[in-house]
């Protein structure tokens, strides 16, 4: 469905399961798994009969094992010139990676990684709970690097639950919206500094990962942006919500036109909504399966290298590598450094 008649917003779509995205942006994934209780392995305790194991995202029973065979998730594989931005609202991932570094976050917690000249790296959905189902939401956002920054060493950042900035308002009749600021700033409030060799890092970048709760009924006006700007509105969850008295049905897009503040107006039951926007870096984009570059040749060079380097290696037993079960939540990065949380 394209073409909206309001002046303030245009090009709404249903979204898919990859979600279009404009620059800066390349895609966004929302994941949604009702997983069942997890077994010793940390894998579901229910049968795998019937999927297409290693390659399995067909919904059955409202999970899928994605690349995983035993543990859902992505086992370990390549990514060179962009960056990834994980934002977990249920459940946990095991990360760990071709520089050594590892990590398990969840619950709200956001990784930020930039893959810049190339490592290989797995996303594991590990079911700790064995008592209980372990229901998995995800975002995974692929954040495009400029061609100045495409070969820089990768690096990730650890934006833990209890850091990110979230703004409380009130509408005249006292009904709430929540905004969750991943990057970005509203009013007088910035989230957490992004890697320094992001796109992000720039403020005049005026790159944006927000997400938006609004109760019943609730109305909000999204400040308007300086012109230049992409932004793009995702309504994933809800029944209706309504954008300068136009209507945009749940599991909806809409981008927003630079410029001009627009007035949400949400249904009869809570939603939630996640904003992307940024300025678009406006180059060449050539893309091949997890590489990202300028050219056809660079992407020859990418594969070239990847089979030649491994971009360092697998320094892990396993490329389902998951995480002892006792732990918590937790980041060792490739220097050394470690951070733990409960």
């Amino acid at each position: 469905m394209n073409g909206a008649t309001n002046s303030s917003i245009k090009n709404i779509r249903p979204l898919g399961f990859q979600w279009e995205t404009m620059d800066p942006f390349l895609f966004c994934v929302h994941h949604e798994d009702f997983y069942p209780k997890g077994n010793e392995e940390l894998g579901p305790d229910a049968s795998l009969e019937g999927r297409e194991i290693g390659q399995d995202f067909r919904t059955k029973d409202g999970w899928r094992m994605y690349h995983g065979s035993k543990v859902p998730g992505f086992p370990g594989h390549p990514h060179r010139g962009f960056e990834t931005i994980t934002v977990v609202r249920k459940g946990m991932v095991d990360h760990s990676d071709s520089q050594g570094a590892s990590g398990r976050y969840g619950n709200g917690d956001v990784q930020w990684m930039t893959a810049g000249k190339g490592l290989l790296h797995s996303e594991m959905f590990p079911l700790l709970e064995s008592e209980k189902e372990n229901p998995l939401e995800l975002f995974q956002i692929w954040l495009n690097l400029p061609k100045s920054k495409k070969f820089v060493e990768p690096h990730f950042k650890m934006f833990w639950s209890e850091s990110i900035p979230i703004l409380n308002f009130e509408d005249d009749k006292n009904r709430k919206t929540k905004v969750e600021l991943i990057a970005g700033k509203l009013n007088n409030s910035s989230a957490a500094l992004p890697p320094p060799d992001s796109w992000a890092a720039d403020p005049e970048n005026e790159v944006g990962v927000w997400i938006i709760e609004m109760e019943a009924e609730a109305e909000w006006q999204l400040p308007k942006t300086k012109e230049g700007i992409n932004r793009s509105l995702y309504f994933f969850k809800g029944e209706k919500l309504s954008l300068e008295g136009e209507d945009l049905p749940n599991y909806h897009s809409a981008e927003i036109i630079e410029g001009k503040d627009v007035t949400l107006k949400n249904g009869s039951i809570p939603s939630q909504i996640l904003v992307l926007q940024g300025k678009a870096i406006s180059e060449p984009v050539v893309q091949h399966g997890p590489f990202v570059m300028n050219s056809e040749e660079e992407i020859r060079q990418a594969f070239r290298e990847y089979q030649q380097t491994q971009f360092g290696g697998w320094p892990w037993p396993e490329y389902e590598k998951v995480h002892d079960k006792k732990l918590g939540r937790f980041a060792i990065h490739g220097d050394g450094r470690k951070e733990l949380k409960s």
